[in-house]
């Protein structure tokens, strides 16, 4: 087990990265808003490049195993740098769309090795993750409130300019990350590399794993779409948007600090269900209020209700896995993190530009209620047989 002091290189780069995702989440949808591109253009800028990082999840969390989640977690910290410099030089959608695809390079690999990691380090694992969540939702917090008050004052190059910074500064935490070194036993031949995803297929629980995974990153998807687009066109300044999207991250600080210590069973009912429809409500509500008050809570609500399923769905993974399996089923749990990013912002550009964003809003709300209300069902299905340790 690697044993992690309060502060350390490995919470660092977390927080340094998210910070430099949390940038893109107002960077690249508004600019892509400035440059005038309808919806279902800036759906697919978000959307699309997650085809490619559907696979690259699964190819980096088997790298995890193979080489160790910290070296991959270099990799992951350079390809945030490279795509900073892309949208700051871009002007186009064929530019934005580039600076994406090499984006989801980073955000495919980072996922599964800070994950992994996080699940080797000592103490009670539902803590651990907790806290972790809650670095990354403070780095999200600072990238958003930064870059609503940098567009506000010199625009969108400058904040692309500072992202690259960023990005650079998480490579520096990366190089000093403490690591152990992967065993012989978890290193697969190059050519069998994802062998070990045809045992965890076999799994039920894995597929509930994906669904979960899929409805925690609800808040992510939209954030880095189209809840900056709906904040704008109900009124509030790109400074105003930054601190209330910052709001989500928070709950999700929140769910981290003081909630995660209520996920101690993957066999738990009530954590998924109860986040799933939270975030149902959240999500569906937010674009019925457009006051700042209201506006704020259900960030909140949807950060909470996202913070614990996140929880939820990393500890399920870390039990129904070996410590040599940890990168790969932490890849392919995060599928639904994938499948989430692909079909979400589709899902509301092609409904906002047929209904509005407002009415795209109410019907994503009511498609994840109705996930959330069957997902008892699911879970009885899914540890029917006793396959999960409780």
């Amino acid at each position: 087990m690697i044993r992690i002091p309060s502060f350390s290189p490995f919470h660092g780069n977390a927080f340094t990265w998210n910070f430099a995702l949390g940038m893109t989440n107002l960077l690249v949808p508004l600019y892509a808003r400035e440059l005038g591109m309808s919806g279902v253009a800036i759906g697919s800028l978000v959307a699309l490049p997650v085809l490619i990082q559907i696979w690259l999840t699964l190819l980096g969390g088997a790298y995890a195993d193979r080489i160790g989640p910290r070296r991959t977690s270099l990799f992951a910290c350079l390809f945030m740098i490279i795509p900073a410099v892309v949208f700051a030089l871009s002007a186009s959608f064929a530019g934005l769309l580039a600076g994406q695809l090499m984006l989801m390079l980073s955000r495919a690999v980072f996922w599964p090795s800070n994950w992994a990691l996080a699940s080797q380090l000592a103490g009670d694992r539902s803590r651990n993750m907790g806290r972790l969540n809650a670095t990354t939702g403070a780095g999200h917090i600072a990238g958003i409130v930064l870059t609503g008050m940098v567009i506000a004052q010199w625009g969108f190059h400058v904040g692309f300019w500072i992202m690259a910074g960023i990005g650079f500064l998480s490579f520096l935490f990366s190089v000093f990350i403490a690591h152990d070194k992967p065993a012989r036993s978890a290193r697969p031949a190059l050519f069998s590399i994802f062998s070990i995803y045809g045992a965890l297929l076999k799994r039920r629980s894995i597929y509930f794993a994906m669904l979960c995974a899929y409805i925690s990153a609800l808040p992510f998807s939209l954030s880095a779409s189209f809840y900056p687009i709906l904040l704008v066109e109900q009124g509030f300044s790109s400074e105003a948007t930054g601190w209330l999207l910052a709001l989500r991250a928070a709950g999700s600080i929140a769910a981290g600090v003081a909630l995660a210590h209520l996920v101690h069973r993957a066999a738990a009912r009530t954590p998924p269900f109860a986040s799933a429809v939270l975030s149902a409500v959240c999500v569906g509500l937010a674009a019925l209020f457009p006051h700042p008050l209201w506006a704020g809570l259900f960030l909140v609500g949807l950060g909470v209700g996202s913070g614990v399923m996140t929880v939820y769905f990393q500890i399920l993974i870390s039990t129904l896995s070996s410590a040599g399996q940890r990168g790969s089923a932490m890849a392919l749990g995060g599928l639904g993190w994938g499948l989430s990013n692909f079909s979400t912002p589709l899902i509301i550009g092609t409904l906002t530009d047929a209904h509005g964003i407002r009415a795209a809003f109410y019907a994503l709300g009511v498609i994840v209620l109705l996930v959330g209300l069957a997902l008892p069902a699911m879970q009885r299905w899914a540890f029917r047989g006793g396959e999960l340790p409780l």
